[in-house]
């Protein structure tokens, strides 16, 4: 028995050293993660400590939980991306080691790591993440501190629905704790609020590091939309079209999308967040397709609507006009200083301007109709990133634009234009007295988008058996 207890150890410590091999080389690196936490602790008021939770696990399907996806401010924060964790950021030193940070992490066990993936634990999380203090969960209710006695607790809104487990080291422990030791009943809305203003303020401006991610990311999903318009035929699929998409995000490293994909072909394409995917054939139709990358945490949010035989019609290129002219109008406010809504403004008004030339509608405000959201939103660690609305254009922000037309069956305009759906979406990165198109390597014109579509996809020569 002996032996085998020092066999099956041994096998389990070769699997997880050979797990740690051949793992790309361009994550953050853990002075990114410290400089954040600096950043956050100056933001703090006197005598405060912040509190931020991990995400909870999600199930999939009955004992199978959804692909694990950090909590975005713990990824930024620590570079922890494991759940059943918290992090506390001190805005003074405290104790006789005076520490300014703990994090509590999830426990090693052999076990556990050979069914579900390697654990940082207490020693990854000081070599790997820069912690010079670190415990395992299990150690936060016995953790010796005293919520009542700072002036401020600030922590985001407390999840309701994790899943109830009394083991001392995992989430709904963790909360329990957390809400006993502070003695909270209910959330201290002042205590979210101000949690909300740091965070927003720090992650609407993207650091030097994280430009080299996102440049990436939104690199590589225009690589992917430039295929799908070389290989897209009246014969696709939308799925299809869609894993097009996935392999070159895989093909270059992209862990995921950073979002569901919406790959719409004609009436799909009027869906704002049509997510089905399904429809056997594109035909001769527009494709709508709004599809980004999430690299290292880092999300794109690029969409192209393109013709699926390759040429678009009149009606179909007088639409997408529109929606280009308002983008270049927008593009034109894309500096430091101008006020963020005024985004969003001036993209209906030139959609209104386009929409009464052709007739389909005769008050401006009826643009809303068939343009009935935003131009634009931050992008970076969540698709829909955290920053300031209400505020104006900062240097290095990253911000969407993106105007789209949206035109379903049965509108009260002549039945021609109906089931034209169409968005344009650029990712924008802000500079003191322009910007920068990170997507446009992806053609936007309408005459760009025709003439590479006459290229030749890889995709095009793949053959596999018939099923």
């Amino acid at each position: 028995m002996k032996q085998f207890l020092l066999l099956f150890t041994f096998l389990i410590s070769t699997f997880q050293i050979q797990a740690q091999e051949n793992l790309p080389t361009d994550y953050l690196s853990k002075e990114f993660h410290q400089g954040r936490r600096d950043a956050f602790r100056n933001l703090m008021p006197a005598n405060s400590v912040a509190v931020i939770f991990s995400y909870p696990e999600r199930v999939f399907s009955k004992d199978i939980n959804y692909n694990y996806h950090a909590n975005p401010d713990m990824y930024y924060l620590a570079g922890y991306k494991e759940p059943d964790a918290v992090l506390l950021i001190f805005k003074e030193p405290q104790g006789t080691e005076k520490y300014n940070e703990v994090l509590f992490v999830r426990e090693r066990n052999a076990t556990r790591e050979m069914w579900t993936g390697r654990r940082l634990g207490i020693e990854g999380a000081k070599s790997k993440l820069g912690f010079t203090t670190a415990f395992n969960g299990k150690d936060f209710s016995s953790f010796a501190i005293d919520f009542k006695k700072f002036d401020k607790v600030i922590y985001d809104k407390i999840p309701t629905d994790v899943e109830i487990n009394n083991n001392p080291d995992n989430l709904y422990s963790l909360l329990q704790s957390f809400k006993t030791k502070a003695e909270i009943t209910k959330d201290d809305e002042g205590s979210i609020n101000l949690y909300t203003n740091i965070t927003n303020s720090l992650r609407e401006i993207k650091t030097p590091e994280e430009l080299v991610l996102m440049r990436k990311t939104v690199k590589l999903s225009c690589v992917a939309h430039n295929e799908v318009m070389k290989a897209v035929g009246p014969e696709m699929s939308e799925n299809e079209a869609d894993g097009i998409h996935a392999y070159i995000h895989r093909k270059y490293g992209a862990e995921d999308e950073g979002y569901p994909p919406i790959v719409g072909a004609g009436a799909n394409g009027c869906i704002l967040h049509y997510g089905e995917n399904n429809a056997t054939k594109i035909d001769n139709q527009l494709l709508l397709m709004d599809v980004g990358s999430e690299y290292h945490g880092y999300s794109a949010d690029v969409t192209r609507t393109i013709p699926a035989n390759g040429k678009f019609t009149e009606e179909q290129k007088a639409i997408y006009q529109i929606v280009y002219d308002a983008q270049e109008e927008v593009f034109k406010l894309c500096k430091e200083g101008t006020p963020i809504q005024d985004l969003t403004k001036r993209s209906r008004e030139v959609v209104a301007a386009g929409l009464i030339k052709l007739g389909i509608i005769t008050d401006p405000k009826d643009a809303r109709i068939y343009y009935p959201h935003g131009c634009s939103h931050f992008l970076g660690l969540d698709v829909h990133d955290k920053g300031n609305y209400s505020g104006t254009l900062k240097e290095n922000m990253i911000l969407t634009v993106e105007p789209g037309i949206y035109i379903p069956a049965n509108s009260k305009c002549d039945k021609k234009w109906w089931n034209i759906g169409v968005r344009i979406e650029d990712d924008i990165l802000i500079k003191k007295d322009s910007y920068e198109n990170l997507s446009a390597e992806s053609p936007r014109k309408w005459q760009d988008i025709e003439a590479l579509a006459k290229q030749k996809s890889t995709f095009n020569e793949m053959k596999f058996p018939k099923i």
